[in-house]
């Protein structure tokens, strides 16, 4: 998980990944990652009480903080075979979030996503939420906030790379490209911001922007 600049919200979305982790069989072994990015507040100290936490004071692109926080899970974990389960710093993952991505993978898909839901109004107002809602109900769309992908899959696609910007859709269609196995897990919710102004270029913000404007 990428946080930067998160402190008002990382503790929370922590609590809710560990809920989440929680309700799986304890003989899965698992292991919590944040990579705080060139914070300026204390982001860190707060995650730090929950999560293993890497933190990165050099310039870095979004792919790379994701890429360093997946290969620090994986590092901790004695078994190459996981599931890299991503998320955000400003959303909370519903409780069943790990065990549908989880239940997903033991079927055999390589990749998951899911849906986000907005917390709060959506900015725009009531056609800005219509929109909003048809694109996630009608459309597969992919956020870093909700997005599991196994790890040799991961691996043999060159991970995140070097993504200054879509590095979530980036991963996803090499994926698709390279024939793996991918698909929405709708039980696999996700609560998010619904803020403007978003810590990553091109990211969610920029979309509800855009429906604000009438876009």
């Amino acid at each position: 998980m990428p946080a930067r600049d998160e402190a008002a919200s990382v503790s929370q979305c922590l609590h809710a990944v560990r809920r989440s982790l929680l309700r799986l069989p304890v003989s899965v072994e698992r292991a919590v990652v944040v990579v705080a990015d060139r914070c300026v507040d204390d982001t860190a100290d707060r995650a730090s009480t929950l999560a293993d936490v890497m933190v990165a004071n050099a310039p870095r692109t979004i792919g790379e903080v994701r890429d360093l926080g997946c290969q620090t899970a994986l590092s901790r974990l004695s078994t190459r075979e996981a599931l890299l389960l991503n998320t955000d710093a400003d959303t909370e993952v519903d409780q069943h979030w790990a065990a549908r991505h989880l239940a997903r993978a033991r079927r055999g898909w390589h990749a998951t996503t899911g849906p986000a839901h907005l917390v709060g109004a959506v900015p725009g107002g009531p056609n800005a939420a219509a929109r909003y809602r048809e694109i996630v109900d009608t459309t597969e769309n992919v956020y870093g906030a909700n997005l599991a992908v196994r790890a040799d899959a991961y691996t043999a696609v060159g991970g995140f790379g070097r993504a200054a910007t879509g590095e979530d859709h980036s991963l996803w269609r090499r994926l698709r490209e390279a024939g793996y196995r991918i698909g929405v897990e709708p039980g696999a919710v996700v609560h998010t911001s619904a803020r403007l102004t978003g810590r990553a270029p091109d990211g969610l913000s920029s979309l509800l922007r855009r429906l604000a404007s009438g876009g």
